[in-house]
């Protein structure tokens, strides 16, 4: 029996999630070298999309399913809610990020954002999904979570 992830049974490209997070993390890379808050809000509203809305409407998905396209990657299928469950952390890491930005705490900027970028790296090269880890986590402390 296969892996499954105990927030949800759907299925979603895991290459077009994958070339995502490295589009993510060279966008928050940029932000760490401009500190261009615009970045944020644009990657906030994009995450917005692909959670929360349709994610035909979010920017980088459709950039990625286009090099998924023109790489020629095979489908590979995986999960959606560890994915949604990562996304969620992912506005959490930018509210944070935006939060920071306001109160010019740029050394903590650089720590959250150092962060995000190892978070998205991991699941970009290596397919290791830190927010269903500490799903898991969470889940041993708490049973009743997410229940």
């Amino acid at each position: 029996m296969g892996y499954a992830c105990p927030i949800a049974f759907e299925k979603i490209d895991s290459g077009i999630s994958r070339i995502s997070s490295l589009i993510v993390s060279i966008f928050v890379t940029y932000y760490l070298y401009s500190f261009n808050i615009y970045i944020l809000y644009f990657l906030f509203l994009d995450f917005y999309m692909r959670i929360f809305c349709q994610k035909n409407f979010s920017l980088i998905f459709l950039i990625s399913k286009m090099l998924k396209k023109v790489l020629n990657i095979k489908d590979a299928f995986t999960d959606s809610g560890a994915k949604k469950l990562a996304g969620l952390f992912g506005i959490f890491f930018i509210l944070l990020l935006v939060l920071l930005n306001h109160m010019d705490l740029k050394e903590f900027s650089f720590l959250v954002g150092g962060i995000f970028i190892l978070c998205s790296l991991l699941d970009a090269s290596i397919n290791y999904c830190v927010g269903c880890k500490v799903y898991f986590i969470i889940k041993k402390i708490y049973p009743s979570f997410m229940s």
